[in-house]
């Protein structure tokens, strides 16, 4: 997943209609930019916040995790056994490995609000090389 996507792509990721977009960039809703060949993107974060706007609603009550990633379902890639699904929570993409049978059970479909929750038994910090 990129951090950006086109203007068709983020239109059904959010379940409306190019011109809509088009609009919402016009009132000052939404922040687009060009590409070098003039298409227009919109960052995975703006998504991410429309989304998390248009559904106002938190899927989770309580919990003790509190590495939680709210985001919206950009990928599911599915096996035999297993699949990988990909969120794009804000600037980040995570990745979480799961049955495939959880995600028929969830119904898990692209462009839906999706929590991702992190449970770590070590994190590590790396610095970046000169």
């Amino acid at each position: 997943m990129a951090d950006s996507y086109r203007i068709g792509e983020a239109a059904r990721a959010l379940g409306v209609r190019v011109e809509t977009l088009r609009r919402w960039e016009r009132d000052g809703k939404l922040s687009t930019r060009r590409t070098n060949g003039g298409q227009r993107v919109v960052a995975a974060s703006e998504v991410a916040r429309l989304l998390a706007e248009r559904h106002g609603r938190q899927p989770i009550a309580a919990g003790s995790a509190r590495n939680r990633f709210p985001g919206v379902i950009t990928e599911i890639k599915r096996d035999a056994l297993s699949a990988t699904v990909e969120i794009q929570a804000g600037p980040h993409r995570v990745l979480a490995f799961i049955t495939r049978e959880a995600v028929d059970e969830m119904g898990l479909e692209v462009g839906m609000p999706a929590v991702a929750t992190v449970k770590a038994t070590s994190v590590m910090v790396n610095l970046p090389g000169d």
